[in-house]
């Protein structure tokens, strides 16, 4: 409680604070700034207005001849600058990013005639000038043009970030925010709850080095999207899409016709317009997604057929039912549903509300060799999302505005065959079975999974433009989180039951006649879930709590930038931990015993529980840290610019390393039992980077960036015995990892014409791939890791090329894409290596390479009515790149194949080597999608 009151005195503090000189930059806007001087003498001109065209903002000039305009949406501007007895200077394509100020230094000339007005076009420097670590804005327009067709394609193509890992950091180390506010998918800690299309980014904010406080929750990148409003004039436009895989590896991925041409479809809708001019507007976005992918399976067996090929030796008597129909069925489908709607209003001048409602469901089918001719006994994955949230901006004064914003976000994910795990579809475990063959025959998956989060968020933001030179923030969050989790292995109500003899029942079976022929059925068989209390069942419910907040002053001087700022977290996991580790969930009960090993007896001859080797129940502590963030960039002539960072960053690890196994039950096996752990604090990451900017000519620039990180107390599991001298794992933070490296990033704009090129240098060393690795190992008996190792994602070289000439009419964008391929762990098998144990990730995968295409052509029906079509292909060269090897031959569809496989493989539908040739072990080929659009 103490904590909570120390935590609500620090928002107090801030505020008031806040009122008396700082103040939160918002993450949804930026500015423009600026001097304007006479161009023959260099003196200021106070007084000068500044207008953004077409609206009626604006600013004057002070008597340094400076200005600013705070509170912009990102998008394009040009400004108009005039003064009586000067030529008016319009400053045109002047870019405004989310978090940034795009500087204009404007040289007025004296004139004598009226209405005379010098049309300049905005420098690059302009934008770059306060970009005190690596960051990437890409625009709406720069989206449209690329062959993507997510967000995550987007954020993929950015320098630092490979093999979908930001800076050499785990896949949990991304914060993601919607106009703002987090969206992160807290329980396993990857991606984001709510995914939104690219049709409806304004600007895609992607951070990948150090970032200011304002931002947390994350330790190795931000990214932040930006929606659009809708305007004053009506839009909208229809598109339908269809797209086959054309490819000539048809002997690996089964099932592929070419004249499927609408194996992948495509559907979206857009409408944006008033309802009010100037007073209410709406954007509403829909995309339908119906596709089968590239991954099929072959439905010889239903789940209901037995096999038996063991009981005898001779193949004469092995037993196999195959009624399965035969039919190629897509293993690796998707059915996704997005819709996006936004109402923005302004009830004054200087007040705006926005309401956001995004919905995805989502199903997701996974492949899995081992299902290959089996593929109706596979569980499914399942999302269903809902976000709203209220948004309110008001701009005090011209150097004053502040941001409210409450978010509720509801995401409901699952795993299972069918919803209900008490569904009488299931069929009986005997099915089950991936033996003799290499496959499974029959049977299901009976994991089953159902997990709901709640987040109610409030987000306050205030920027105080205290002056030219300080621009002052501050601001906090609390998030409410309600997590209910229900995991349940569905067991057999009949297990335990004996007939007259004594012998169990669940394994009868008997002869029915079914379809024309007799098959084996085992009638005993009543799909049942376990209670919490049983190490089959995983079922729960907690209230999490996080609370944020910091000051920070952004300081802009004429050749030089500083961000400086604090952060503190704090979070209350609102759980409870035992208080004896090795006897969690007092599973066995512990006598006091003397010094001989005796047990002691109370007066009435009872044996006395040893309250040192019992669990009680204590409840946690919350966590909290202060993290500080500096940075500074400095502009060395008028096209360069120079930056450093340092900063310190907490994030809480995944909830499930908090929560997992909630009763605490260890199974009576060694190494069977992982179990989740609130007592664990935040993982940490000091992060150090300089880079230097340079425009080599007008349109053409370079920027290189080294940076280095050490991750500190990162998510592991360490072994703790009981009593019973049971091991199992525990979470705790006992991983560390280290990246050094370097990015290069190249653009080249001129007119219909684009270029750009990035790469990185990466070197991504740790003592754990994930959590459990250390903990799998002693389970293994493997010798521990006792040096760091390359991670399983470090790649040494990322090389990104995007090239593209568009217009109105047409338009074509090629990207290319070159990895020198990532680790894998080698295990010989033959000779005097096979009794070295090697540490994991000691050698590389092949290099991988692909190009993809995306082009249109717009014919114009009426004045504001177009038709578009489009061609995009994917992996336009048709290439096999290979995602992950055979760790015995260290090449893809293959492995060593020795006479006693041979002899070991029992079946009568397959040979041996259709068991380790897995199409999944290359990347998708090639896709060729087309579409046929109306936009007006």
């Amino acid at each position: 409680m103490r904590k909570i009151l120390y935590a609500l005195q620090c928002l107090v503090f801030i505020l008031f604070f806040t009122v008396t000189g700082n103040s939160l930059i918002a993450q949804t806007t930026g500015k423009i700034a600026g001097k304007v001087v006479d161009s023959e003498t260099g003196e200021p001109l106070p007084g000068t207005n500044v207008l953004i065209v077409d609206t009626d903002i604006g600013a004057a000039a002070d008597e340094h001849g400076d200005f600013y305009i705070i509170n912009l949406k990102p998008g394009l501007y040009t400004l108009r600058i005039q003064m009586i007895g000067y030529e008016a200077v319009i400053v045109r394509n002047l870019r405004v990013s989310v978090n940034r100020t795009s500087y204009v230094d404007i040289k007025m000339n004296q004139t004598v005639l009226k209405g005379q007005a010098v049309i300049v076009e905005a420098e690059k420097v302009t934008i770059k000038k306060d970009q005190t670590g690596t960051i990437k804005n890409i625009s709406s327009d720069q989206i449209d043009i690329l062959p993507v067709e997510s967000i995550t394609d987007v954020v993929s193509m950015q320098a630092g970030v490979v093999v979908g890992h930001f800076r050499g950091g785990r896949n949990t180390e991304v914060s993601y925010l919607i106009d703002g506010m987090q969206v992160d998918e807290s329980f396993d800690g990857e991606g984001r709850a709510v995914d939104l299309e690219t049709e409806v980014i304004e600007d895609l904010e992607v951070i990948t080095g150090t970032f200011n406080a304002e931002y947390g929750n994350a330790m190795s990148g931000i990214v932040n999207m930006v929606t659009k409003d809708g305007g004053n004039e009506f839009h909208g436009s229809v598109s339908a899409d269809v797209a086959n895989f054309l490819t000539s590896n048809k002997d690996i991925f089964i099932g592929l016709e070419d004249t499927e041409f609408d194996r992948n479809q495509d559907y979206k809708f857009h409408l944006s317009g008033p309802i009010i001019n100037n007073r209410l507007n709406f954007f509403v976005n829909y995309r339908f997604q119906n596709n089968k992918n590239h991954l099929n399976g072959i439905r010889r067996f239903n789940v209901y057929d037995f096999s038996d090929w063991f009981s005898s030796d001779n193949p004469e008597f092995w037993y196999s039912e195959h009624t399965g129909d035969s039919v190629y069925v897509a293993m690796n489908r998707s059915i996704n549903k997005s819709l996006m709607g936004k109402l923005t209003t302004r009830l004054f001048r200087n007040l705006k509300l926005s309401l956001l409602y995004i919905l995805n469901n989502d199903e997701w089918h996974s492949y899995d060799h081992a299902f290959k001719y089996n593929p109706d006994g596979m569980a499914a994955s399942y999302r269903k999302s809902n976000m709203y949230a209220l948004q309110m901006n008001h701009l005090v004064s011209n150097s004053l505005f502040y941001e409210l914003k409450l978010s509720y976000l509801n995401n409901y994910s699952g795993w299972y065959v069918y919803e209900n795990p008490l569904d009488s579809l299931y069929e009986h475990d005997a099915y089950f079975s991936a033996a003799g063959p290499g496959f499974y025959t029959g049977g299901e998956q009976k994991g089953h999974n159902r997990r709901t989060i709640d987040d109610r968020s409030a987000k306050f933001d205030l920027n105080w433009q205290l002056n030219r030179t300080h621009s002052l923030k501050t601001g906090f969050l609390y998030t409410h989180h309600t997590l209910n989790n229900k995991y349940s292995d569905i067991q057999n109500y009949y297990t335990y039951f004996p007939d007259s003899a004594g012998n169990y029942v669940e394994y009868e079976w008997e002869w029915v006649f079914e379809n024309d022929r007799m098959k084996i059925e085992f009638p005993y068989y009543q799909p049942v879930i376990s209670p919490d209390s049983s190490v089959y069942s995983d079922i729960y419910k907690v209230y999490p709590t996080e609370f944020s907040a910091y000051i920070q002053d952004k300081m802009e001087f004429d050749e030089m930038v500083i961000n400086f700022g604090i952060r503190y977290d704090y979070f209350d996991p609102n759980t409870y931990y035992p208080s004896q580790r090795r006897n969690p969930s007092n599973q066995s009960n512990e006598y006091l015993k003397d010094e001989n090993g005796n047990l002691i007896y109370d007066e009435d001859g009872d044996v006395i529980l040893d309250p040192d080797r019992m669990s009680t129940y204590i409840k946690i502590d919350p966590k909290f840290q202060v993290s500080p963030r500096f940075g500074l960039s400095y502009q060395l002539g008028k096209t360069a610019v120079l930056h450093f960072s340092y900063g310190h960053f907490f994030q809480m690890p995944p909830m499930y390393a908090l929560y997992q196994n909630h009763a605490f039950r260890v199974a009576p096996t060694d190494y069977e039992t992982t179990m989740g752990n609130a007592q664990i604090k935040a993982e940490k990451t000091v992060s150090y980077e300089i880079g230097l900017w340079q425009e080599i000519m007008d349109g053409m620039d370079i920027e290189v960036t080294l940076f280095y990180r050490d991750i500190y107390d990162l998510l592991s599991a360490k072994v703790i015995s009981t009593f019973n001298q049971v091991e199992y794992g525990l979470y705790s933070n006992k991983d560390y990892g280290n990246v050094r490296g370097l990015e290069v990033k190249y653009d080249f704009v001129k007119d219909h014409f684009s270029a750009y090129v990035n790469y990185t240098l990466q070197y991504t060393r740790g003592n754990a791939d994930n959590p459990v690795q250390t903990f799998n190992r002693a389970g293994e008996n493997t010798d521990p890791i006792t040096r760091l190792i390359p991670m399983s994602w470090d790649q040494r070289h990322t090389f990104n090329v995007t090239v593209g000439y568009n217009t109105g009419k047409y338009g074509a964008t090629l990207t290319g894409y070159y990895n020198s391929g990532t680790p894998y762990t080698w295990r010989p098998t033959q000779g005097i290596l096979e009794r070295v144990t090697l540490f994991p990730n000691n050698t590389w995968i092949s290099t991988n390479y692909s190009v993809d295409l995306h082009s249109y052509y717009n014919v114009h029906i009426s004045k504001n009515v177009k038709l578009k079509l489009t061609l995009s292909v994917y992996d336009l060269l048709d290439r096999l790149n290979e995602v992950w090897v055979n760790d015995q031959t260290g090449r893809a569809y293959t492995a060593i194949i020795r006479e006693t496989n041979l002899l070991s493989h029992r079946s009568d539908f397959n040979e041996y080597k259709d068991i380790v040739q897995n199409p999944a072990m290359y990347s998708a080929p090639r896709l060729v999608k087309i579409g046929l659009g109306f936009t007006f």
